[in-house]
């Protein structure tokens, strides 16, 4: 289905090995955000793989930016990691991924993963962001509130540190 881009979220890392889990906690918090908590798996393990094969390419060094960008389009998830590499992409089993030259001696790798059966782009419920900010309320400390969603934070949270020597 040829449709139009309907969301598009991206993030700049460095090319140092932390990339790989803050590209990882990105596409989580997105595709959580976005109601394609079934993509996670997919994406993440397509995502990191990109990252890390771009990361390992890299001179540490002299350290490049990468950005990696997650698409909403047609019926479809777009992954994309743009570098300053050149050459094929890196290849994972079970995963089609593509590669184009852009000017400035960038590339652009990509891969597609279908939205779930029957879901457009246009019918993927984006999240809500007020227009103006809601007036400050008066602190009121309470006990953390554990959801799906800080779970998978703090755990990625706690590879990102053990990722970094701590």
């Amino acid at each position: 289905m040829i449709g139009q881009t309907t969301q598009v979220d991206d993030l700049r890392l460095v090319a140092l090995p932390s990339a790989v889990n803050c590209a990882d906690m990105f596409v989580r918090f997105a595709l959580a955000e976005w109601s394609l908590r079934s993509l996670i798996p997919e994406a993440s393990r397509i995502v990191r793989h990109l990252v890390a094969a771009s990361v390992e390419a890299s001179d540490p060094g002299s350290p490049r930016f990468l950005t990696v960008r997650l698409r909403l389009h047609g019926d479809a998830l777009v992954l994309e990691l743009d570098d300053d590499l050149s050459g094929e992409p890196p290849e994972l089993p079970g995963a089609q991924i593509n590669a184009v030259k852009l000017p400035g001696s960038r590339r652009n790798m990509w891969s597609e993963l279908p939205l779930p059966t029957g879901m457009s782009a246009a019918a993927v419920p984006l999240p809500q962001r007020a227009p103006n900010r809601t007036p400050a309320v008066e602190y009121q400390p309470e006990q953390p509130r554990m959801d799906a969603d800080s779970q998978i934070l703090q755990r990625v949270l706690y590879g990102l540190n053990r990722g970094n020597g701590g």
